[in-house]
């Protein structure tokens, strides 16, 4: 049976896994559902249509699953799903989805960090490891990737999207959408180079590396426009999963990717 402290409120309807714990003054509401080992810290609020995987953490004063601050919301039920080993730090928040023009949930994948005072709004993915750092916040429909990595008082234009292993300096404002493995910053936003060092401590090959920044220094400074340039990396990079999910990143982008500094300051140590 989970463990409730007396002074929590939770509705007797929420689905709570026997080793949940639960402090006091956190408030669970009724459409609720949690798995093994989460501990749900005191003053924490985790409203309706919301599912959390097992071992995470929700601080307190954070808040999961209120309504989308989205206007075009009837109150339609909407979802949060959150995956396990997520920690949820202190005041961070996560909106429902919202059907008007979104998917209907906001989703959290496994192993995320949620570092104080963030914010995913509505209908928002973040994948797998990824860290937002303290008060970032992204807005509705954003999709931030796998192992992706914003510092801290990052904002995120809506329907936005952040690739890969990319990486992003604190205070950035993005606009435009971030390939997979690349550092950016600067304002206004901009490719810097790749992420070296986050690529190689995820095991990524001295040769990965190379074609990855080769293909970059093709997209970014062979002068080229971004579809030929796709043409010229599709025909002259053999097939590789980085060189797909480059491609695939770039040709899918709506609003466009960020452009580049002048100069890349990426280098590849043997």
């Amino acid at each position: 049976m989970a463990k409730i402290h007396p002074l929590a409120c939770v509705h007797p309807n929420a689905k709570l896994a026997d080793s949940v714990e639960v402090g006091p003054y956190a408030y669970i509401d009724e459409f609720v559902e949690i798995g093994e080992g989460t501990k749900v810290l005191p003053h924490a609020t985790i409203f309706n249509y919301v599912k959390i995987g097992k071992d995470c953490n929700v601080f307190p004063g954070a808040v999961v699953g209120a309504v989308p601050q989205d206007l075009k919301f009837d109150g339609e039920v909407t979802y949060v799903e959150i995956g396990d080993r997520v920690n949820i730090r202190e005041c961070a928040t996560i909106n429902r989805g919202t059907k008007a023009s979104g998917k209907g949930i906001t989703k959290v994948g496994n192993d995320v960090l949620l570092m104080s005072y963030t914010h995913v709004a509505h209908d928002c993915t973040v994948g797998d490891r990824c860290i937002l750092v303290s008060y970032v916040g992204i807005a509705g429909e954003t999709d931030v990737d796998d192992w992706a990595i914003l510092g801290g008082s990052t904002v995120a234009h809506q329907f936005s999207k952040i690739g890969k292993h990319a990486m992003i300096a604190g205070g950035s404002k993005i606009s435009k959408d971030v390939p997979p493995f690349c550092l950016a910053g600067h304002d206004p936003l901009t490719y810097v180079g790749v992420n070296l060092v986050g690529l190689r401590r995820r095991g990524f090959t001295s040769e990965q590396i190379r074609t990855i920044k080769d293909i970059y220094d093709l997209l970014y400074y062979s002068g080229m426009n971004i579809s030929d340039a796709c043409e010229k990396i599709e025909a002259g990079f053999p097939q590789s999963p980085e060189r797909d999910e480059i491609l695939n990143f770039v040709k899918g982008s709506k609003r466009g990717i960020i452009k580049a500094t002048v100069i890349s300051n990426a280098k590849l140590e043997d």
